[in-house]
């Protein structure tokens, strides 16, 4: 997630300049076989290519508010983590009880520390890479991708895990294939051992696992944007139709610029791709927002969140020494 006011001029330029670069060759290209081998027939009226622009900017208007959509809807999801990880700290710290102080802490301890495990194991999940995701794909992603780090790319499951679980639980946990969802079958689990033995009252039981239960709600829901991508069809009419518009920018304004008089036909190259790069731009811009965990710039800050709920959880169990907030870099907080 982008933290700072806007992107630098110099930054969008750099991140679509390969765009740049191919509406400039097909308005040079276009206009000096106009202008110079007397190529008049390439001169295209331009009512068709407005209607083309028209079309085109509807679908991809169509398409940034939907995977804008795709991206809010993320945050609103996690949001909701954030508030159910507090509720879950201080329910198990008024609910849980046991005769003895040392032991008392300790099961506060098991249960909000497997809870930061489950935060851990759902991240480095929902960073994992799909065939139609582009930071990996394309080269101007994978090019600004240098310039912040992606924390579950940089570190080691099982190595976090540590910090969190017994070994026997985390070894567990990671011969599964959805760690997440164990992992939180291990907090049931554990309630259920702590309702039989007296130490969880049944009715005060019952709301933690109501607590486990929205757990997986918001697991769900965040799998749900991974693994399901924007619509190809869509991405695809609107990859279309814009390629076939700025292909043909420079064709319907020859005729435009010559009509002023001589040698104003140049000015097809200028303005062709002024306006072919507002709706590259635009195309290229809905296509990086349409996956919000892949570890692009405009994510959802997983891992810096999940460090917000771990210091407020250490902190309602009294810890003194708590984990610094994750930091940006270069404006990116991932």
């Amino acid at each position: 997630m982008h933290i700072g006011s806007h992107y630098k001029i110099k930054e969008f330029l750099l991140w679509t300049r390969k765009n740049i670069y191919l509406l400039l060759a097909i308005a040079f290209i276009s206009t000096f076989l106009y202008e110079m081998m007397g190529w008049r027939w390439l001169g295209i009226p331009w009512v068709p290519v407005a209607l083309i622009g028209t079309a085109a900017a509807f679908i991809v208007g169509f398409r940034n508010n939907a995977t804008y959509d795709r991206m809010w809807e993320a945050r609103k999801i996690w949001g909701g983590i954030v508030n159910s990880s507090r509720i879950w700290g201080i329910m198990v710290k008024d609910y849980v009880r046991h005769d003895h102080q040392e032991t008392e802490d300790e099961l506060h301890r098991s249960l909000i520390y497997r809870h930061m495990a489950w935060l851990t194991a759902l991240r480095f999940q929902l960073r994992q890479p799909k065939s139609w995701e582009n930071i990996q794909r394309k080269s101007y992603n994978r090019e600004y991708a240098k310039l912040y780090k992606v924390p579950e790319w940089e570190g080691d499951l099982e190595e976090e895990l540590k910090a969190f679980l017994a070994n026997t639980d985390k070894q567990y946990v990671l011969d599964k294939k959805n760690r997440a969802t164990q992992i939180i079958a291990l907090q049931s689990k554990q309630l259920k051992a702590l309702n039989r033995s007296g130490e969880l009252e049944t009715l005060r039981y019952v709301e933690l696992e109501k607590v486990l239960h929205d757990f997986y709600i918001f697991q769900g829901q965040s799998e749900r944007i991974k693994n399901v991508p924007y619509p190809r069809q869509f991405a695809s009419i609107n990859l279309y139709f814009i390629r076939l518009l700025v292909y043909l920018l420079p064709f319907g304004m020859l005729n435009e610029f010559a009509s002023i008089g001589p040698h104003w036909v140049w000015l097809t190259v200028p303005f062709s791709v002024i306006v072919g790069w507002v709706f590259t731009s635009l195309e290229q811009v809905g296509e990086s927002t349409e996956n919000p965990f892949e570890g692009g710039p405009n994510d959802i800050p997983m891992a810096s969140l999940s460090r917000t709920i771990e210091i407020d959880l250490r902190d309602m169990l009294d810890e003194t020494n708590l984990p610094e907030p994750v930091q940006p870099i270069n404006n990116i907080l991932m």
